[in-house]
């Protein structure tokens, strides 16, 4: 099913403990060592957005002139993450880490709190989360899931994996905005690699792939710890320091670090603030806005939710060898109803929406395959809300090495589909290319999902589209054409 190196199967299938037998380890080839290095690079990869969520959540005025506090948003991120990623493993056994959705959190952080407070706007991610779990719990989520053709299941596998890559790319400085329309962007610095930090990413990437290449247990996690060890050692002699900018948004020090600088600096462990714990409010203003603006609020979240962690789980479960033909794998009502709850748990410590990440692929791709690696990751995670600045000392630029890996393990996913009718063609490239171009899963499954109901509707293939297709074709519709239909109804969010 995939390229990504897996751990060598076990003499016997037969359970060695209780543990065993509960998370189904041996049943799966894995072992208990496999599943402590997954769980831990999967913590590696997605550490950063203990630093990211608060800086895209807090020091935005809401409606009231109220802002987040940045060390808040960072405990309450850690503890969200670590609870939800922890209950997602016990209950469905699987390897898929849980933490703030980007996107998600970035539309409630730059749209959503222009109209509400921020009280508010994390009561409407509550609400998402109910009607998911709802949906889930009904096995509606699950028939809709059912209805997408095997080839949009393994093309938005493969979207994901590019997102990843590019994510990585981003996040390492090695691609860049331009800041012209043609090209949008471009390598590094003026079209080369001319920081250091883009160069340790390089120096990481070959590392770890020359490791995972060579078939080494526990590659992808030495190679994130000898690149950070190494971003460490290069700061301490050169000081580099942070990438930033100025009050008139000019970039002050260009070749600097991105979110996080590797040094450690004053006391490792601090005490967490949870302040923000149940700070909700479901007593809107609807003198300040609308209910027609709240729906749509509501709607955009839910969309963006329900698709992204379908999108995501499939992926990830094809990644670990988990699925079965139509992209079904174990327990996976249970699992789309924890991660219906995870909304509700971003929106009551107001961190955003906890969904699955798709970092979880770094793990999987250490060969984690069971819920264990999950409980690791989650006890990590709650133990960074003690020690933030130790977990700031990763920084993206080694991380992002990482996620170029696992992208182009799921990129061999592609070799499953047969390419010869171009209806089929046709969604699966813009599936693909749509995910990484707009850098939005949910913008990918919708182009897929439309171009494929209505490419094979008027190319005499209408009887062999699900009804339930149909209807999420048309949600999508509706979803890409929410800008003017918020306009018509003179809303704007």
């Amino acid at each position: 099913m995939t390229t990504a190196p897996s751990p060598a199967p076990t003499e016997t299938t037969e359970p060695t403990s209780a543990l065993d037998r509960f998370f189904e380890i041996s049943k799966r080839g894995s072992t208990v060592g496999t599943e402590i290095r997954g769980g831990l690079v999967t913590f590696v990869t997605m550490a950063y957005i203990v630093i990211l969520n608060p800086i895209i959540l807090s020091g935005k005025p809401d409606v009231a002139g109220d802002m987040l506090a940045f060390n808040a948003v960072g405990a309450a991120t850690a503890l969200t993450a670590g609870v939800m990623t922890i209950l997602f493993g016990l209950v469905t056994r699987l390897p898929f880490g849980f933490a703030a959705g980007l996107g998600i959190n970035a539309f409630v952080a730059f749209s959503v709190v222009g109209q509400v407070t921020w009280p508010e706007a994390m009561a409407l991610v509550m609400i998402n989360g109910v009607i998911i779990v709802l949906l889930a719990a009904t096995g509606l989520r699950k028939a809709i899931f059912d209805a997408v053709p095997f080839q949009l299941k393994i093309a938005i596998t493969v979207g994901i994996g590019l997102f990843i890559a590019f994510i990585g790319f981003v996040n390492s400085g090695f691609v860049t905005a331009t800041g012209s329309s043609s090209p949008p962007v471009g390598l590094g610095v003026n079209g080369s690699v001319a920081t250091v930090p883009s160069l340790l990413f390089v120096v990481t990437l070959l590392l770890t792939g020359i490791l995972v290449a060579l078939r080494i247990k526990g590659g992808m996690l030495i190679g994130l710890v000898g690149g950070t060890v190494l971003a460490v050692i290069v700061e301490a002699i050169w000081h580099i320091g942070p990438r930033g900018f100025d009050d008139e948004g000019n970039v002050v020090n260009p070749g600097g670090w991105g979110l996080t600088v590797p040094a450690l600096n004053g006391s490792p462990v601090s005490v967490p603030d949870l302040s923000l714990v149940g700070a909700v409010d479901f007593t809107f203003d609807f003198g300040k806005v609308s209910i027609v603006a709240l729906v749509m609020i509501v709607f955009t979240l839910l969309f963006t939710n329900f698709f992204d962690a379908m999108g995501t789980m499939t992926g990830l479960a094809k990644e670990a060898n988990l699925a079965d033909d139509n992209g079904d794998f174990p327990r996976i009502k249970s699992a789309l109803i924890v991660e219906g709850v995870g909304a509700i748990a971003g929106g009551a410590t107001s961190s955003s929406s906890s969904t699955v990440f798709i970092e979880s692929g770094a793990g999987i791709g250490e060969g984690a395959r069971t819920g264990l690696a999950n409980v690791v990751t989650g006890v990590v995670f709650l133990l960074a809300m003690f020690l933030t600045p130790l977990t700031s000392i990763v920084p993206t630029e080694i991380a992002a090495a990482a996620l170029i890996i696992v992208g182009a393990m799921m990129m061999a996913q592609i070799r499953h589909i047969d390419f010869a009718d171009f209806r089929v063609l046709l969604p699966v490239f813009l599936t693909v290319s749509v995910m990484p171009l707009t850098y939005s899963i949910a913008n990918g499954i919708g182009a897929g999902f439309v171009s494929w109901v209505l490419i094979h509707a008027f190319s005499g293939k209408a009887k062999s589209i699900s009804p339930l297709l149909w209807v999420v074709g048309a949600g999508f519709l509706i979803f890409f054409a929410r800008g003017p239909i918020e306009a018509l109804f003179g809303v704007g969010i």
